[in-house]
């Protein structure tokens, strides 16, 4: 699937705009949040097709969840885009963030025991157990990133940003469908909703981010920016 041509902003070619009016701590804030929500969203959407693959596999019958777990799949990598093109009219590339970054991949790390990579997405498919436990990190996964949302919405640094702000309008239209197949499947299979212990891992992972990760990242003057879009490399992955 595709991402609407209608939720795209700025489809057409624009002049980069001037950044002089912006501060250092403004930029380089602005810089930062953009680096990790592109790399969030496009290691969500190369994930969630790992996670399709195997359910259509499993379940080829069962369109309704595939085709939500597809518009799921669909929308991250529209915001991806949305993201790409938001650095390219500021002239520049997002910061190299790596995995320790990335949401998702820190919840599976900790509830798995092993890198999203490195993880059998196909056994966990056949498990009921294990998908189960998969579906709740999602789903917790997507709840913090609609909470997050609603408050970079309401902060005065990226309320400056006109093109951010929309994005961010759209990524909050879209976020609410992004977590109802997975409590749908649990719901349907008779599996129980998360449980104290993981909405603190949750909370954990995002409190590290904002505590520890973000002020190291943004004081550090050697954090170098990606030489190519993460994009470039998906026909390549298997």
């Amino acid at each position: 699937m595709h991402a609407k041509t209608q939720d795209t902003p700025e489809t057409r070619p624009v002049p980069a705009p001037k950044r002089a009016d912006e501060g250092w701590i403004q930029r380089r804030y602005l810089d930062l949040l953009g680096s990790i929500y592109i790399y969030n969203e496009h290691r969500g959407y190369t994930a969630i097709e790992r996670v399709l693959d195997a359910v259509r596999a499993r379940a080829p019958d069962d369109a309704a969840l595939i085709a939500a777990i597809e518009q799921h799949r669909a929308d991250e990598e529209k915001h991806y885009h949305m993201f790409r093109r938001w650095f390219e009219r500021r002239g520049i590339m997002p910061f190299a963030v790596d995995r320790t970054c990335g949401h998702i991949d820190r919840f599976v790390e900790i509830m798995f025991g092993r890198t999203i990579d490195a993880l059998d997405t196909q056994a966990v498919i056949d498990s009921d157990d294990l998908f189960e436990k998969l579906c709740r990190v999602i789903s917790l996964t997507e709840r913090r990133g609609m909470q997050q949302v609603k408050i970079l919405l309401a902060h005065p640094i990226v309320r400056r940003d006109p093109i951010l702000m929309r994005i961010f309008r759209i990524i909050e239209r879209d976020e609410p469908s992004h977590w109802a197949p997975y409590d749908g499947w649990l719901k349907a299979h008779g599996r129980r909703n998360d449980r104290w212990w993981e909405r603190m891992i949750d909370r954990y992972i995002h409190g590290e981010l904002l505590a520890l990760k973000l002020p190291i990242l943004f004081c550090n003057p050697w954090l170098a920016r990606r030489r190519d879009w993460a994009h470039a490399g998906d026909g390549a992955r298997g």
